[in-house]
């Protein structure tokens, strides 16, 4: 036996001695679990997307090496090609979001819609800011629809700029994307708090929603689809499936379609879109200074897009004579629902008996097509800008 043969067997130890990146990534990982794990902080995000980091970076990345005329790619390479860049799976997820939304807050108290355009100052904000740090417009793009705080749309919008002409960064944003909306329960309070009085803090509102016919629930999916696909044709395919998911939960007619769209189909497109977001988080791409400063901007969208809302929130609270508690326009990110959650958490903070959970639902749900019609707006002029 050729004992040198063996060394293969270590080839491992080898590859990561010559490369410390990929000690510092598979740290990166080990504190996503962490944080997904035992903080808990949306676990159904980071610990796919930590499991992806981890296998990414692991020595020689078999689970991500590219497909080549005499070797079969790893498994994420194909996901990442065919899933996620292709667009079927951040569709998919606007299908089962869709699924899963009620639209009862939105329809009793149609402000909560103002709400959730004013988080989509961030979105301009960060746009504005990469391209003053040098990034060319559609990268710019790609990172300013971050403040969205909406995943599968910052993936949409990313791949259609590449499409485009852009340097692909799509792996970058996803991650930061996912991220912030994993860490919306530390990103959003502080925020609250500054911006927010404990009086306004402590106003409740009284829930009392008036029943919505069943014709009106069914035919807003359709002319939602059917107004922002004539007004903003590039937010169609995203909106479409959200109004398509929409309609299957309404309808009461498929109830089987719509079980498994909020169940099924989302748990398995989450598993793959968690594991295949972190796998694109390699030591090549991920530890650059511009990739840093990628996550940078999006903390500020993502900052910029809670304090619009919250600030919106303010001028509502003056207008209303104190009706309104300012805290649910931090929810008007499409983070879903996380951010809602934050809201009735930071109430419940001041007040243990303060419920405005519903009324957080209303801008959640906003902010969800607020984002993709941002993100369709972006799509039809970026183009034009060039």
């Amino acid at each position: 036996m050729d004992w040198s043969s063996l060394s293969t067997l270590f080839e491992g130890f080898t590859e990561i001695g010559d490369d410390p990146r990929l000690i510092a990534m598979l740290a990166i990982g080990c504190v996503l679990l962490y944080l997904g794990i035992v903080r808990k902080f949306e676990p159904l995000l980071l610990v796919g997307i930590a499991t992806g980091v981890i296998l990414a970076n692991l020595p020689l990345g078999e689970v991500v090496i590219p497909a080549t005329g005499e070797h079969v790619g790893g498994i994420l390479y194909y996901f990442d090609q065919y899933l996620l860049r292709t667009e079927i799976i951040p569709l998919l997820i606007f299908l089962g979001l869709g699924a899963l939304t009620d639209f009862t807050p939105v329809l009793n108290y149609p402000y909560t819609l103002l709400l959730g355009a004013a988080a989509q100052l961030g979105v301009f904000v960060a746009l504005t800011g990469a391209v003053a740090l040098g990034f060319g417009l559609r990268e710019a793009a790609s990172i300013g629809i971050i403040g969205g705080a909406d995943g599968p749309t910052t993936i949409y919008v990313a791949t259609k700029m590449q499409e485009l002409g852009g340097s692909n960064i799509l792996g970058p944003v996803a991650v930061a994307a996912y991220s912030y909306m994993a860490l919306v329960p530390v990103i959003q309070p502080p925020i609250i708090r500054l911006l927010t009085t404990k009086k306004e803090r402590l106003v409740r509102m009284e829930y009392a929603p008036r029943p919505i016919p069943k014709a009106v629930k069914i035919l807003l999916p359709i002319i939602m689809a059917v107004v922002v696909g004539l007004l903003v044709p590039h937010a169609a395919p995203l909106i479409g499936m959200f109004a398509f998911g929409n309609l299957l939960r309404e309808c009461l007619v498929v109830e089987r379609l719509s079980s498994a769209a909020q169940n099924e189909l989302m748990n398995i497109v989450t598993i793959i879109l968690g594991i295949t977001v972190g796998a694109t988080m390699t030591a090549e791409v991920f530890l650059d200074w511009g990739v840093i400063k990628i996550f940078l901007l999006g903390a500020f969208a993502f900052m910029v897009a809670t304090a619009g809302g919250v600030l919106l929130g303010k001028l509502m609270y003056w207008i209303s004579g104190g009706k309104i508690n300012p805290i649910i326009g931090a929810a008007g990110v499409s983070a879903v629902p996380m951010a809602a959650r934050v809201c009735q958490r930071e109430a419940q903070r001041e007040d243990p008996s303060n419920f405005i959970l519903m009324h957080a639902m209303g801008p959640n749900v906003a902010g969800v097509i607020g984002t993709a019609i941002a993100a369709g707006v972006l799509i039809s002029l970026v183009p034009e800008l060039i």
